[in-house]
């Protein structure tokens, strides 16, 4: 049984260094474009469930409205734990107080402007009111930056 147990450690272990992880019909990364828009969803280890909520609405609200931008490469979002080792700049970065999303407007590769929609807190008894104003948000960047 010990035997059968390290024969199969040594094929794991093979196996991830050798690079087989997903296959070999995992998709390349998608190259990221110079001009885009990325959504952030920060939160930290302690979440209640108003924090969870906004998280699935901005989710929801994102791919609702947006599909096509992030299919393109236009649009990204990214939910990050800044309790996380190498995270917790970001509270600073984005003058986090809370559970927030964020977006950020990137040209030429360099973030040139962001926004933390504090308001998903007002809308959290109203969801329709929550998806419209992400989307509402979101598009004035889009456009901003001239995204399909």
């Amino acid at each position: 049984m010990k035997r059968i147990f390290l024969i199969l450690l040594a094929v794991v272990l093979f196996n991830q260094s050798a690079g087989c992880s997903e296959g070999e019909d995992a998709a390349p990364p998608k190259s990221r474009k110079a001009d885009y828009v990325k959504a952030y969803y920060f939160h930290g280890d302690f979440r209640c469930s108003n924090c969870h909520e906004i998280e699935t609405y901005s989710k929801e609200a994102i791919d609702k409205y947006f599909a096509k931008e992030l299919a393109s490469g236009g649009l990204e979002y990214e939910i990050i734990n800044i309790d996380e080792k190498g995270n917790g700049h970001f509270a600073k970065d984005y003058k986090l107080y809370t559970k927030s999303l964020v977006i950020s407007k990137i040209k030429d590769g360099k973030e040139a402007e962001y926004k933390n929609l504090e308001k998903v807190w007002d809308y959290l008894g109203d969801k329709e009111a929550f998806y419209n104003y992400v989307k509402e948000e979101i598009a004035k960047f889009l456009e901003e930056n001239k995204l399909p």
